[in-house]
């Protein structure tokens, strides 16, 4: 009987076995694609892999020529240069993969993108999923509303429809503006940018929130301005950021080592593409250059 007893046993600890070992097996591929270097996978594939925004002007959208284009590609395109270099890849290529505000950690997670260049603001919740470069600029939530709709502040929001983008800081900061003022406004979720300015275009909206630079990026593609009234009040604190998988220091002091370089010296003429003269810039913003531009 005591033969039969330790047999069982033996089976028992051999099926447990088996079990791990399947259940390991079936982990580790995710587990390992999701913590993968991401500078081994750029070498052995000799791809980085991008993501951008199509419609958040100025700092990542779709241009007339079908590409991506603005601030934030701009300094994504001079990392990819400095990973050529230090990499000895010349060949280095390029893959452009758009995203939105809903798939961008997702796709950043899962090794679809190395690297996001969008308008992405930095947060400790963020933070828990991904990590984060320099800031490369910093904004506020603001309105774009219709000229008719008399809309200035949020103040003058009550009773109106204003558009907002779910799940975003702008989203969190509206609320807690309008019940801070004790404002009651209908607050529409809209999908992208581009859906937000159609519907204030088309009177679906009386203004919709998001960050100041993005409305006055929107506001500079419409036919005809004067029907719309870009807000001066600024209602949240929007720091910027390119975006990475968490845990990847090395990739991550690549970044910024190239972006600290670039604030350096070399920041003025990409910053004038797309913002105006530099000399123009807020001491805030000058301030933000200046403190990130560390030493090697």
């Amino acid at each position: 009987m005591r033969h039969i007893w330790i047999a069982l046993i033996v089976s028992l600890r051999s099926g447990l076995a088996i079990c791990v070992a399947l259940l390991a097996l079936a982990a580790g591929p995710a587990a390992g694609q999701e913590i993968r270097p991401t500078l081994d996978k750029i070498k052995e594939n000799g791809v980085v892999q991008l993501g951008y925004r199509e419609t958040s002007r100025p700092f990542s959208f779709r241009g007339s020529d079908g590409q991506p284009a603005g601030f934030s590609i701009d300094l994504c395109l001079q990392v990819v240069g400095a990973l050529r270099e230090s990499l000895k890849l010349p060949g280095l290529k390029v893959a452009w993969v758009p995203v939105t505000p809903a798939d961008r950690i997702p796709k950043l997670v899962k090794g679809t993108i190395d690297l996001e260049c969008g308008s992405t603001t930095i947060t400790f919740g963020r933070m828990e999923q991904v990590a984060f470069s320099h800031m490369i600029s910093v904004d506020g939530g603001s309105l774009l509303a219709t000229a008719d709709s008399g809309i200035g502040t949020v103040k003058d929001l009550a009773g109106k429809r204003v558009g907002v983008i779910p799940n975003t800081t702008t989203e969190k900061a509206l609320t807690a503006a309008l019940a801070g003022a004790s404002i009651q406004a209908t607050v529409i979720p809209v999908a992208e940018h581009g859906e937000g300015l159609r519907s204030l275009e088309e009177g679906r909206l009386d203004a919709y929130a998001s960050d100041r630079l993005l409305l006055a990026g929107l506001m500079a593609t419409v036919k005809n301005p004067a029907k719309l009234r870009l807000s001066g009040e600024f209602f949240s604190y929007e720091p910027y950021g390119l975006m990475m998988r968490r845990g990847d220091n090395a990739f991550q002091a690549r970044v910024n080592r190239t972006l600290s370089q670039l604030y350096r010296s070399g920041l003025v003429q990409i910053y004038e593409r797309w913002f105006g003269p530099f000399e123009n810039a807020s001491p805030l913003v000058k301030a933000l250059y200046l403190l990130h531009s560390w030493p090697d």
